[in-house]
C-alpha cells in the first residue's frame, strides 16, 4: 500500500490524493486501509519514519562500531547517502509534501533528524578533540553542511545516472574529508590508505 501511495503522491501530491484513489489503486477496501492507518496524514508519517529509521540505526551502529572518528565520518556518510537509493520516493515524496504533516508527527519526525544529526555532531566534536579534524572548524556549520549536500541528492539523482550510488556515495566521503581532515593527513599517501575500502577509488578512479 505504501508503495502505491508513493507512486500517486509523486503524480498527484498529498492533497490531490484521496483514499478512495488509493485503495483501488492497490485493489483492497477502505477497511483495508483503515486496517493499517488511522489516517492519510498517518501513511505520510510511515512513508517518512521508513526512511529515517533506516538512516538513525545506520548512524548508530557506524557509530558505535568503528573507533576513529575518521572512520565513524565515512560509515555514517556512506549509509546516509546510500538511503537515497533505497528509498528516493519515499525521501522525494516526503520532502515535497511534509508540510502537511500534523504536528505530533512532526515533532515524531523532529526527533530522529535530531537524533542523527546528533550522532554527525558528536563524531565531528570528537575529530577536532583527537587531532584528526581541522580545530578551526564549527561543529555546528560543518553538521549541517554535510547534511544539506546529502539531502540535495534527492533533487537530482538518476538511477540511470553514469554513477551507482555507492559511487556517489565514495566520492561524497572523498570531498567531506578533504574538508575536515588535516591538511597534512590529506598530503600524505596514508590519505591514500584511508581511501582504500571505498571501491570507486580502490578501483584507481582517483590519480591524487
Amino acid at each position: 500500500m505504501i508503495q502505491s501511495s508513493l507512486i500517486l503522491f509523486e503524480q498527484y501530491g498529498f492533497h490531490g490524493v484521496s483514499v478512495n484513489q488509493i485503495v483501488e489503486n492497490v485493489g483492497t477496501s477502505k477497511g483495508g486501509f483503515y486496517h493499517h492507518f488511522t489516517s492519510k496524514d498517518e501513511l505520510l508519517f510511515e512513508i517518512h519514519d521508513t526512511f529515517i529509521t533506516h538512516v538513525l540505526e545506520k548512524g548508530v551502529y557506524a557509530y558505535e562500531t568503528h573507533h576513529s572518528p575518521t572512520q565513524k565520518l565515512k560509515a555514517i556518510v556512506k549509509e546516509f547517502v546510500n538511503v537515497f537509493g533505497l528509498y528516493k520516493a519515499h525521501i522525494s515524496v516526503f520532502y515535497q509534501e511534509s508540510t502537511y504533516l500534523k504536528q505530533q508527527y512532526q515533532r515524531s519526525v523532529k526527533d530522529k533528524r535530531d537524533q542523527f544529526k546528533q550522532i554527525v555532531m558528536r563524531t565531528i566534536e570528537e575529530g577536532k578533540k583527537s587531532g584528526e579534524f581541522r580545530e578551526e572548524l564549527s561543529v555546528e556549520i560543518t553538521t549541517m553542511a554535510i547534511l544539506g549536500m546529502v539531502n540535495w541528492i534527492y533533487k537530482w539523482y538518476r538511477q540511470s545516472g553514469a554513477n551507482t550510488m555507492d559511487e556517489i556515495g565514495d566520492i561524497f566521503v572523498d570531498l567531506i574529508l578533504h574538508a575536515v581532515l588535516q591538511t597534512e593527513t590529506i598530503s600524505k599517501d596514508n590519505y591514500k590508505e584511508i581511501l582504500l575500502d571505498l571501491p570507486f577509488f580502490a578501483k584507481g578512479n582517483r590519480n591524487g
